[in-house]
């Protein structure tokens, strides 16, 4: 069994925890439905989105110098950074020549896929992740499971037992507001002690050099506005053009996420304020390679709404923590293997190649057939397990041959009929785990056909 395959027989033991993590998640999807629905030209913001972000990815070098021109004429610094090892050394550098050793820090999944704050904390910085659950997974250490609901796999009484392990708070407490106002005190002394702050970017604008970030809870903004030093993590995809095309990616993100009408907060970063320094790193980190392969361009079209994950049969069962990379679900399933082949493989395979990703993403990122396209290439290249390649070779070698096909067919239909349920039922088997293998029809359908009468008297 592949690593996402463990993992998610490990998260789905816990039977009444799985149920709860695959309706929690529907219970968003229905909520992003309902608000979509309330725009009657939804589709055609899909279509602008889209073709706004081919236009970005087509020109992607002017918006980047164009965004950097104007972002230093605005008296921001930029940096560059070619993968994830630059971006921390070079925020790391920041934070030195400046003598920070407390930085705050709102939602990133970029510094997420770079690691930041192992590299940060390894070298005397004490960084605290300030969103609500990005700080409880933090404190647990354990990764989000999630790209935008970062602690969806847990539940009250787990914050409630990890807030009283390392914030003192009362034994047993589970109420939601309590732990609120538990972790708000918390974090407001971080907050005020705090050296630097740094954010992610939602969007960068490229014809103004600014750039937007979206919260909930505004910890974005207390950490910017408090902080003598302002750092902002961007990848080259996250470019738009104009500051006019905000309108339409704001009314799609929260409603796609979370099926709220607009984030909490919406908040707009153009210059650093007086005493103030912002500086801006454009992270590639193999997103140039990922525009190189014209299969999978458009997955740099994500806007990390998270609706994917939410409807996707396969996540909402297993769990965010048994995907192999930072960002799980469909859209990771996509983006890894081009992180690295061999160690994600299976990641294409974690999908039913429904559709229902690619029929709620607001920037029409064909997704399912994109991870059908991987299957292709990690079949041709032969990245499959020993037992995988053996059985896909007999079964390749099964279906060449009709007359073989059909007597292994009434072979496998009697033994099904015959079999003792501890041989039908064991390891070997991995369909019987957890599932009644169907009973087995009387004949083949090549059996029932030739049988009719209509046939018969052709």
């Amino acid at each position: 069994m592949s690593e996402h395959a463990n993992k998610a027989s490990a998260f789905i033991r816990d039977e009444g925890r799985t149920d709860w993590h695959d309706q929690a998640l529907w219970f968003v999807r229905k909520k992003r439905d309902i608000q979509t629905k309330k725009v009657d030209e939804w589709e055609t913001l899909r279509e602008i989105a889209s073709g706004i972000k081919a236009n970005v990815l087509a020109n992607l070098d002017t918006y980047l110098l164009q965004f950097e021109e104007n972002a230093l004429k605005n008296g921001a610094q930029v940096h560059w950074a070619k993968d994830a090892a630059e971006h921390n050394e070079i925020i790391l550098n920041i934070l030195r020549s400046k003598g920070v050793k407390k930085m705050v820090k709102s939602k990133s999944m970029l510094t997420e896929e770079c690691h930041l704050n192992p590299y940060l904390i390894e070298n005397g910085i004490e960084v605290v992740d300030t969103d609500l659950g990005e700080r409880i997974v933090q404190l647990r250490n354990e990764p989000p499971s999630h790209i935008v609901l970062p602690a969806i796999h847990l539940k009250k009484e787990d914050v409630g037992e990890t807030f009283y392990q390392y914030l003192h708070s009362e034994k047993g407490a589970s109420d939601p507001k309590y732990l609120t106002e538990v972790a708000r005190k918390h974090l407001r002394e971080k907050f005020l002690a705090a050296d630097a702050a740094l954010t992610g970017v939602n969007f960068a604008v490229a014809d103004t050099g600014g750039f937007t970030v979206c919260t909930n809870e505004g910890n974005a903004d207390l950490g910017a506005h408090l902080a003598p030093i302002h750092i902002a993590s961007v990848g080259i995809e996250k470019l738009i053009p104009k500051q006019e095309h905000l309108g339409v990616f704001l009314r799609m993100l929260a409603r796609n996420a979370t099926g709220q009408p607009i984030t909490s907060f919406s908040s707009h970063f153009i210059k650093p304020r007086a005493g103030q320094e912002l500086h801006i790193v454009i992270v590639d980190n193999k997103r140039s390679e990922q525009l190189g392969r014209a299969d999978f361009r458009k997955s740099l079209y994500c806007i990390r709404c998270g609706a994917c994950l939410n409807t996707c049969p396969v996540y909402r069962r297993s769990g965010g923590h048994s995907y192999s990379y930072i960002i799980p679900g469909p859209i990771g399933s996509i983006l890894s293997p081009g992180v690295d082949l061999k160690k994600h493989s299976a990641m294409p395979f974690a999908s039913t190649l429904c559709g229902s990703c690619s029929d709620v993403c607001p920037v029409k990122i064909d997704i399912h057939h994109q991870l059908y396209k991987w299957r292709q290439i990690i079949a041709e290249q032969g990245d499959f397990p020993a037992v995988k390649k053996i059985s896909m070779k007999m079964m390749g070698f099964l279906f060449a041959h009709p007359t073989l096909y059909r007597i292994a067919g009434k072979m496998g239909r009697g033994a099904v009929k015959v079999m003792p349920r501890f041989l039908l039922y064991s390891k070997l088997n991995a369909w019987g785990i957890k599932r009644e293998v169907p009973q087995a029809p009387p004949q083949s359908f090549r059996e029932w056909y030739l049988s009719q009468e209509k046939y018969k008297n052709r």
